[in-house]
């Protein structure tokens, strides 16, 4: 006080004295200061306006400290006696200030300049409810003025993108929005979009806009808009580039007109004309669908074909004329001639002597012809007649003879021999002859009262089969086959009203679906080693039910991946429903259009006319390989009509509904029940379905026969477990453990097969251990279970270790192997777990212990990050660090988008309750330091610390 005193008692007159300052402002302690600066005083003659409050000519301006460079502030003012800096509420130091003193030349006034320097150091040790900042406070002798606050800043940028573009697949004209986030940074970074490495200018190009919050925008995409294209972020720090982000567009193949139609293929008769089209208006290029329809049509023709003319028959003789001649004619009528067609040729009229030369001869009357000539002629009318008469004897004889050896010779021979040469045919038989070898039955006598005939078609389809027509399996006597005689000489079989066949059965097997040509019969098995593919009978559906009120809760449908979860506070208080699901074990009724493909189960959940106040979350399994560049999968809800209707595609951007697609399942919160599944449509032949492949064994009825059934199913728990329910009903045991194949939609089938059998103690039939399935009966199996089924024979009954290996493979794709080491004698066989206990406890949850996330925490979470600050809302950085970076303009339109994701995050991790990733999320995001730093243990309620306990916290 006493130092203050004197060195104040030093500035009489003085207007201001600032002690921890050790200034007196007065003019001539400002030159006294002055001089200490510079060693040399101004002279106190500058003049001032007394009646004049300080003017800033120059206001200190906001900045940024690169790295650890510092930055300088300056501040010029006029009149002013002083200036001095005064940073977040205190006054910086005398010394920290370089000070200069001019003369404004045009009002003789005193201008004076101050500059300062902030280092990187002193902005860190700031700690305030606000930046750094920094203000001007100048005297003059009316008074002071303060300049406008400026703020100091520490700039950066973040090396990451906040959200990196993605490529995009769009027809031409469709419009393409690429997404852009820059990183985190200050002063914020500035976008730039780049394209195959060359800037864009939107404002060239009115097609493209770039100013819709970072994102590039083409609204009508043109072939030569493919290319990639990057985000490129920068501030005064850095630059930084994202991801590239390839562009394809594409264009849809469309038909040409169609051509004239061609000239018929036949020059008459009936035959076809042609016309065609090409797939070139446009023709498809990057990868556009190709044409849909035909590319040809044809359509019937028929012209008229020439009819050359042909002769009637010669008319009647005409009555004999004077000159011994009569005539007869002919007209060219059957048929005329037409279409250009030629005339008939030869005669239409010929005229002969009518007396046979009696009438005139060597031009003499009749009564001088001699008489031996007259009796000439009469005998060789004679011999005529009689040669007639014998050669029409000897006819009726060949005639007679044929007919009765026709009737004592034929047995039942078959008449059209082309039976025995395979196909379709009809069989009629002659009259049975007593005594024939070839008689159905010898003893059987003719009936005539039978009312129906046998013309039925036998099928033949190798010579095995023909050998077996003329064994006793197709000619031994059948019982209450009758014969009809239907004319003097054909029968037909004849079958009685309650005639049946008891002939010996052999057995076939098809694969499922298919026509049975597709596979030979081989009549003399009596076993058949081979049971191919087919469709297991399966329930109608799977069912769970509880009862959920105000505190939520959680439904699961053991060993099957579908679970929903119903949050705290979405059923009003004092209300309590109760809620079902189950799942459609039956024939799917979604019924896939083109080459869609069915990737879950049918999820039902309901009561349908219940109301939620906050998304509820439905977990529905899938079995696609999940990769956006490959397939494009739908979520679909079953109307009321029984119709399936899009919800929205999982890449879309949608405020109904959200889907999380994680690699074996799609997490989706909506707000209404129903009936709801995946569906996929492949982009590529690279799209994957991923396949659950293993193998059960068990015995059959003969001791000496074991059963291998291998299994390809859709790699979801509930197709599986439709699988293990019926292989325990027929005994079966798992022999490995599954596995998992990648079967991607190339068009190659499937093949299974069994390698390394022990050659001396088992055996399977040549040519069946390999066995192929379609593509089609893969891709699109509807989840129906599909197996192949292999029996194995041990040579002696001592036999009871089994070691094989069972390869299922896709042509040109991948390929596993199950390994195959078990007894087959079921008190030495060690037992594989089919599924993990943790589904099978509890179905339904309900209250607190549903969820993983304690209430308590849970509020807390949310009142902190629900509240937005200075850099945006805080819950967009909670579902950055929860792998949620899409779509999140559904968050926004909720109450509480916290609580919602927390939802989700509790959908996710409904196994693992993985809370340690969910408080290194919340220490990442850096609010946790301010907002949620006194949460401790010894805070939280004993209920919280034990159910925390419980879950592993």
């Amino acid at each position: 006080m006493g130092r203050a005193a004197a060195t104040g008692g030093g500035c009489r007159g003085a207007r201001r004295w600032l002690p921890w300052l050790g200034l007196c402002f007065w003019a001539a302690g400002a030159a006294a200061a002055r001089g200490t600066d510079n060693g040399e005083a101004l002279p106190e003659s500058i003049p001032s306006a007394p009646g004049t409050l300080p003017h800033f000519i120059e206001e200190p301006d906001d900045a940024y400290i690169i790295k650890s460079n510092p930055i300088a502030l300056r501040c010029k003012a006029r009149p002013a006696m002083q200036i001095f800096f005064k940073c977040n509420g205190e006054w910086v130091h005398q010394n920290e200030h370089v000070s200069e003193e001019s003369l404004d030349e045009s009002s003789g006034l005193k201008v004076r300049e101050v500059f300062i320097n902030v280092t990187r150091q002193q902005v860190e040790d700031f700690h305030g409810p606000e930046d750094y900042w920094c203000q001007c406070v100048a005297w003059s002798h009316l008074g002071t003025s303060k300049s406008r606050k400026a703020s100091v800043r520490i700039a950066y940028l973040r090396k990451n993108f906040e959200q990196d573009p993605q490529g995009r697949e769009v027809p031409i004209e469709g419009m393409i929005v690429l997404h852009c986030r820059p990183p985190e940074g200050v002063p914020a970074a500035e976008v730039e979009w780049l394209k195959n490495e060359e800037p864009i200018d939107s404002e060239q190009d009115e097609n493209i806009d770039t100013r819709a919050d970072h994102n590039l925008i083409i609204r009508q995409a043109r072939l030569s808009d493919s290319g990639n294209y990057t985000c490129m972020a920068a501030n005064i720090v850095a630059k930084r580039r994202s991801l590239s982000a390839t562009v394809v567009v594409y264009v849809n193949g469309g038909w040409s007109s169609w051509t004239e139609w061609s000239a018929c293929n036949v020059r008459c008769g009936r035959g076809w004309q042609k016309r065609s089209r090409t797939c070139t208006n446009p023709a498809p290029l990057n990868g556009g669908a190709f044409c849909e329809g035909m590319s040809v049509q044809k359509i019937t023709c028929t012209s008229l074909c020439p009819v050359d003319g042909s002769w009637e028959v010669w008319s009647e003789w005409s009555v004999c004329s004077p000159e011994c001649e009569h005539l007869r004619i002919r007209e060219c009528t059957a048929p005329p001639p037409r279409n250009g067609g030629k005339f008939c040729e030869g005669l239409s009229q010929e005229s002969e002597n009518c007396t046979d030369g009696l009438c005139i001869l060597d031009k003499k009357p009749l009564h001088e012809i001699k008489p031996q000539s007259i009796e000439n002629a009469s005998d060789i009318a004679l011999y005529s007649g009689l040669g007639a008469a014998v050669v029409a004897v000897a006819v009726l004889v060949i005639g007679v003879t044929l007919y009765r050896r026709s009737q004592s010779d034929y047995g039942v021979d078959v008449i059209d021999s082309s039976a025995l040469t395979g196909g379709f045919q009809t069989f009629n038989f002659k009259t049975v002859r007593q005594g024939n070898s070839l008689l159905l039955n010898s003893a059987m006598q003719p009936d005539l009262t039978v009312s129906r005939t046998y013309s039925g078609p036998i099928c033949l389809q190798d010579p095995l089969d023909k050998e077996l027509m003329t064994e006793s399996s197709l000619f031994n006597p059948l019982s209450d086959i009758k014969v009809k005689v239907q004319s003097s000489f054909m029968v037909s079989l004849g079958v009685s009203e309650r005639a049946e066949y008891h002939g010996k059965n052999h057995s076939r097997t098809f694969p499922h679906g298919n026509n049975h040509s597709f596979s030979t019969m081989h009549p003399r098995n009596k076993t058949p080693y081979i049971q191919n593919l087919s469709s297991l009978p399966t329930r109608t559906e799977l069912r769970t039910t509880g009862v959920f009120g105000h505190l939520g809760g959680r439904l699961v449908m053991p060993n099957t991946g579908v679970s929903l979860l119903i949050p705290h506070g979405a059923i009003p208080e004092e209300n309590s429903w109760e809620i079902y699901m189950s799942i459609n074990q039956g024939e799917p009724s979604l019924q896939s259009d083109g080459s869609e493909v069915l990737l879950s189960p049918e999820v039902t959940c309901g009561p349908p006319d219940m109301i939620v106040t906050t998304p509820f979350a439905l977990t529905i399994p899938h079995c696609a390989d999940v990769s956006s560049e490959h397939w494009n999968i739908h979520l679909k809800k079953r109307t009321q009509q029984g119709k399936w209707e899009e919800v929205m595609s999982v890449e879309d951007e949608s405020t109904s509904c959200y889907c999380l697609l994680d690699p074996f399942a799609c997490h989706v919160l909506l707000d209404s029940f129903g009936t709801y599944a995946l569906t996929g449509e492949p982009i590529t032949d690279c799209a994957v379905k991923q396949l659950k492949v293993a193998v059960f064994g068990c015995m059959s009825c003969n001791s000496l026969d074991y059963n291998l059934r291998v299994y390809c199913v859709d790699n979801t728990p509930c197709a599986f477990q439709e699988v293990v329910s019926d292989e325990r009903h027929q005994g079966g045991q798992l022999l490995e453990e599954p596995k998992l194949l990648h079967f991607k939609g190339n068009t190659f089938s499937l093949q299974i097969s069994v390698l390394d059998i022990p050659p001396f103690l088992w055996r399977i039939k040549p040519f069946t251990a390999c066995q192929e399935v379609p593509f089609s009966r893969v891709w699109c199996s509807n989840r129906q279970p599909l197996h192949c089924a292999f029996s194995l024979e041990r040579y002696t009954p001592t036999t009871t270790q089994l070691s094989c290996k069972i390869c299922i493979r896709q042509l040109k794709g991948h390929e596993q192997i199950l390994q195959v080491q078990t007894s087959i004698l079921e008190s030495e066989r060690e037992t594989i777990t089919f599924f993990a206990q943790e589904d099978s406890t509890f179905p339904a949850q309900t209250g607190p212990k549903a969820f993983k996330i304690p209430y308590s925490i849970r509020q807390r979470i949310c009142a902190t990050f629900d509240t937005p600050n200075a850099k945006g809302k805080d819950w967009q950085m909670l579902a950055q660090k929860n792998s949620i970076n899409r779509n999140l303009s559904y968050f926004a339109t909720q109450s509480s988008p916290s609580a919602v994701i927390l939802n989700l995050w509790e959908a996710r991790h409904q196994h693992d309750g993985d809370l340690d990733s969910l408080a290194c999320a919340l220490e990442e995001i850096g609010r946790t330091h301010t907002k949620l730093s006194n949460i401790s243990e010894s805070q939280l309620d004993e209920a919280d610390f034990n159910y925390s306990r419980q879950n592993g916290l």
